[in-house]
């Protein structure tokens, strides 16, 4: 990729579209959405790589598609499934299948785990860690689940309102926080004990 400062939204469509297939991808939120309910997951996994390289061999495309289910850790004898036929753990290995098909330097991660159980979602996540030590990625990881940001981050940056207000090492940011807004989050997390000494809140009855 370019530069650490280049706007990449000021790039030429041709080129984003280019950077797009070949060194950014993206894992989102809600793997039902992104797929399609009409196709064979082999099939969507195909087309990550075609749409980039239209020319690559149906047998190549078949292959890499074996080859990524196998990596996330799904059968690839269920290439001819349907999405409906998957569990919605199983559906975001689907997601990062399609993801790693045209070899990413960057993955984008959009609340990856929000819609998964507990045990599947530390599944996913060790999935993703893996994923990142072995291809060497770099992973932009988007959440508001504190305890998955300081799992899985080496660096956390907290926005407020689309701007970022404070960055820092992991250690540095739950341990030390500088900004109100980031203390307010961290104070803010659900935790397993409670200060029984002091009553519950409540509204105003007036």
């Amino acid at each position: 990729m370019g530069g650490a400062n280049e706007e990449l939204l000021a790039l030429p469509e041709a080129e984003m579209r280019r950077r797009r297939g070949q060194e950014l991808a993206m894992i989102f939120q809600e793997p039902m959405t992104a797929l399609n309910p009409v196709m064979t997951v082999g099939r969507q996994i195909g087309e990550a790589l075609l749409a980039h390289f239209p020319g690559t061999s149906r047998r190549e495309v078949r292959e890499r598609v074996m080859q990524a289910m196998r990596e996330v850790g799904l059968p690839e004898g269920r290439l001819d499934d349907y999405p409906h036929q998957f569990s919605g753990g199983q559906r975001q290995r689907v997601v990062i299948a399609m993801a790693l098909m045209n070899k990413p330097r960057l993955l984008i991660a959009d609340e990856p785990t929000t819609a998964l159980d507990v045990t599947v979602q530390a599944q996913i996540l060790a999935l993703l860690k893996r994923l990142r030590v072995e291809r060497g990625l770099s992973m932009l990881f988007i959440s508001h689940d504190l305890a998955v940001v300081a799992q899985v981050a080496d660096r956390v940056a907290v926005m407020r309102q689309g701007e970022i207000v404070e960055q820092g090492s992991v250690e540095q940011i739950f341990r030390n926080p500088q900004h109100e807004y980031t203390k307010s989050l961290l104070a803010s997390a659900p935790t397993m004990t409670t200060d029984r000494g002091k009553p519950l809140r409540t509204g105003s009855r007036e």
